[in-house]
């Protein structure tokens, strides 16, 4: 008996997943160090994306995706910080929190927003893990509970 549902790719997954960490990488580089948008992709796509960096594991990351993170945020930054800024506590405009926790709002709200193949609770759980990538303590459920704003707003239907 065949099963109709199609078939992940766990492989697949695993390969947004990474370059979703990437994408926050190369946003917070490209923020903090002033990197340019095509040296930032560049420097990835040959030296980090499924590659060791001063012994250092990179996961392989699907580029493409990688990319297209990076472009959506370049692209829509001036629609994507106000909507950010609504669901921050007042008084903390995005530009005035911590680069790590700004390049994971950034690409996770241009995912939100602009990715709609993807769940908005997909979306608001891998960017939750990123953020326990880099942080222990109030960040994750920070970026969490800006992200559950943002979704309830946008992709209601999704978040009940």
């Amino acid at each position: 008996m065949s099963d109709d549902k199609p078939q992940r790719d766990p492989g697949k997954a695993n390969q947004r997943g990474a370059a979703r960490l990437a994408s926050v990488q190369a946003l917070y580089q490209m923020d903090v160090g002033r990197a340019s948008f095509d040296a930032t992709v560049e420097q990835f796509k040959m030296f980090h994306l499924g590659k060791e960096v001063e012994g250092e594991e990179y996961l392989p990351a699907d580029a493409d995706y990688f990319k297209q993170l990076l472009e959506g945020v370049r692209t829509y930054q001036v629609k994507i910080d106000p909507i950010i800024d609504n669901s921050l506590v007042d008084g903390w405009p995005v530009t005035r929190i911590d680069s790590t926790l700004r390049a994971i709002l950034r690409s996770a709200a241009f995912e939100m927003l602009y990715k709609k193949d993807i769940p908005a609770r997909v979306v608001i759980n891998e960017y939750v893990d990123v953020a326990r990538a880099f942080f222990e303590k109030d960040q994750p459920a920070m970026v969490n509970g800006v992200l559950n704003n943002i979704a309830t707003t946008f992709r209601p239907d999704e978040v009940k």
